[in-house]
């Protein structure tokens, strides 16, 4: 789950980690209230989107009246915000934040995740604060400083003081970087955080080593520890569809293709999208249904798929340890008649009650293409959808 900018700087404000002030506003009037509220006279008018790159997109403003401010949210609010990570349709800003100015005198990047090849949480930094950290690691990787955490001994001291003297940190700006750091470690193991960027952790002519941007996701399994958490997800940044997957125990994830896929299992599933490709189609989204469903989740699970214009086919694929191929069945044959199916679908069944499932199948008088194997179900379904093209 992501969050906003703003939501990211309370929370970790909540730990110690500083950050300027700032007030969040979904209307000029309140945007100009937030800034009375500041000391200026710089103030900087941010837009509240789920995507990186909003200076770029005109997002951003720094201002120094509180006129201005009132001005810049106006144009700001209910544009629809264009940056490399949103895509050519864009966002639409809803909300802004309005933060006061602070004397830059160096940017930084921060960064902490799991690295799941060394089992550990990693602490990242580098100088070259406010490009994208991609960018870098692909033409600096040299410029990139990590610390691998120990689990059961956690951050350390000294972990912050080596991340802070490769920064060319000096003085009391080592200090304020060690309080930073491990606060910052700290939120993210108290919120089971997936990820933290600061980009820019900017270095104040006082000194003071700041977080001038918040970027935090979370793991969705762990939301039930964290209702205050989850209660800052906002849908309208989120798809529909996802969103309804999701209130149905559903693993959905929207992609670009024309191939609808339902699975169980992450694994068969990314094992899917991999031979879909390799024939020669695209996949139109990750759906894992899980071990364990019903023939109401399978149906629901169709309806999204469905629901998806770009979708031109769909490969069903099934293996069934815990999950029963006759379930499976009936929840397609139910979903196809409901919504009344008019794209080749292509489903292979493996397991627990398989010729049961079949039998269904070949009896429910549907078009339902069925696949010896998961390479032939892939062939027959990017064949099926090219000739219906």
């Amino acid at each position: 789950m992501n969050i906003h900018e703003y939501q990211g700087k309370q929370l970790l404000a909540k730990y110690g980690v500083a950050v300027p002030r700032g007030g969040v506003a979904y209307t000029p009037e309140e945007a100009e209230k937030a800034a009375q509220a500041l000391p200026g006279p710089v103030y900087v008018v941010k837009a509240q989107i789920h995507a990186g790159g909003r200076g770029k997109g005109g997002g951003v403003k720094v201002v120094k009246s509180v006129a201005d401010v009132k001005a810049a949210a106006q144009k700001i609010l209910g544009m629809q915000l264009v940056t490399p990570q949103t895509g050519p349709k864009g966002k639409e800003v809803k909300r802004v934040y309005i933060e006061e100015g602070c004397d830059i005198k160096r940017e930084l990047y921060l960064g902490m995740l799991l690295d799941r090849k060394l089992g550990r949480l990693v602490m990242m930094a580098s100088t070259e604060g406010g490009m994208d950290i991609e960018e870098v690691a692909a033409k600096h990787p040299e410029k990139i400083l990590k610390v691998a955490i120990d689990p059961a001994a956690g951050f350390q001291p000294h972990h912050a003081r080596k991340l802070a003297y490769g920064l060319k940190l000096e003085g009391a700006q080592v200090g304020s970087a060690v309080k930073f750091m491990t606060a910052l470690y700290k939120a993210f193991v108290d919120l089971d955080a997936s990820l933290v960027e600061i980009n820019p952790l900017v270095v104040t002519g006082a000194g003071q080593v700041l977080a001038l941007d918040a970027k935090m996701n979370f793991d969705d399994n762990a939301l039930y520890r964290h209702k205050d958490v989850e209660d800052l997800r906002d849908l309208d940044e989120e798809d529909a569809s996802e969103h309804e997957a999701a209130s149905h125990g559903l693993n959905y994830i929207k992609l670009d293709g024309s191939i609808g896929c339902m699975v169980n299992g992450a694994g068969l599933a990314m094992a899917t999208m991999d031979i879909i490709k390799l024939y020669g189609g695209t996949p139109a989204n990750f759906l894992d249904v899980g071990g364990g469903a019903t023939k109401e989740r399978v149906t629901q699970a169709f309806k999204i798929i469905l629901a998806d214009p770009k979708v031109e086919g769909i490969l069903v694929n099934i293996f069934g340890g815990i999950m029963r191929c006759d379930v499976i069945a009936e929840g397609v044959v139910a979903a196809a008649r409901e919504v009344s199916l008019t794209v080749p679908l292509v489903c292979r069944l493996e397991g627990t009650n398989v010729e049961l499932g079949k039998k269904i199948l070949a009896q429910s008088g549907l078009p339902i293409i069925t696949g010896d194997n998961l390479a032939d179900a892939a062939e027959k379904i990017v064949k099926a959808v090219k000739e219906a093209a």
